[in-house]
């Protein structure tokens, strides 16, 4: 389900006329449903599972290579907010350069709403949608959305962040070394908190970067984008689709920090 209405609830600026509007998530799910059947809302699925999953596999590596070498391979050595910022700012911009592309198709095919409309191309799916991006667009088209996803980074610095310190904060007032285990429970807290604390301060940043990826809309770059939000949607245009988002992603990250926890302590 989320696969498809976030999208849409974050690209519908109101103003044109072909998106389909939705007044929430209820309404958003109903309407798909009706209209395109089961199908419709997994559209975008395989980038997106292909997306996640390399994200995730290269964000957990550059991470901890990174947070180790920073250590000196002393895993008890408490490194503080700025060292735990840094190395999750620079696992996730070495993550972005290798899977911008993936994100770029995830959201195109997440946005073929219009069947009618014969002047927008429609993917077949993704290595349809990778190679026709390429030849008609080059590598810029599949990296449109790169430059707000850098500063996206900073979403993924600050949830390891505040994730990595909850953990040492927690065993520090046990009086225990902050690299104990904790209770499955207390992982899944943890992850939730830091998630909610990260989206709330970055989320503006997603709504930008799928505008500049969705193929229905034109901006001259991101400042334009954040003019034009800014010029009709004011403050809220920001936060479009923030429920759905966190719907989605909050029990995902609680799993994948939890299976991270589980295989590599």
């Amino acid at each position: 389900m989320i696969f498809l209405c976030f999208p849409f609830h974050i690209v519908n600026d109101g103003r044109t006329t072909t998106i389909p509007q939705y007044r929430g998530l209820g309404s958003a799910f109903t309407t798909i449903f009706r209209q395109e059947g089961f199908r419709g809302l997994y559209k975008g699925v395989t980038p997106n599972v292909w997306g996640s999953g390399s994200s995730w596999g290269l964000y957990f590596m550059f991470y901890n290579t990174i947070k180790t070498f920073i250590q000196g391979g002393n895993t008890a050595l408490p490194l503080g907010p700025a060292m735990h910022m840094l190395a999750a700012a620079e696992a996730g911009a070495l993550t972005l350069v290798f899977t911008n592309p993936l994100w770029v198709v995830k959201t195109r095919l997440c946005l073929q709403y219009d069947a009618a409309d014969t002047k927008t191309v429609r993917y077949n799916g993704m290595l349809h949608g990778l190679t026709h991006i390429y030849k008609e667009e080059g590598i810029r088209g599949l990296y449109k959305g790169f430059i707000p996803g850098m500063l996206g980074v900073s979403h993924g610095a600050i949830q390891f962040m505040t994730y990595e310190e909850l953990k040492n904060c927690y065993n520090e007032y046990r009086k225990l070394p902050i690299d104990t285990r904790l209770a499955t429970t207390e992982y899944l807290t943890f992850a939730a908190i830091s998630k909610l604390i990260a989206a709330a301060a970055t989320y503006p940043y997603q709504v930008v970067r799928a505008r500049l990826q969705d193929h229905h809309h034109n901006y001259n770059g991101s400042w334009d984008c954040i003019k034009q939000i800014w010029r009709y949607e004011r403050m809220r245009g920001f936060y479009k689709g923030l429920v759905p988002y966190l719907v989605h992603v909050t029990p995902n990250i609680c799993m994948v920090m939890l299976i991270w926890e589980k295989l590599t302590n």
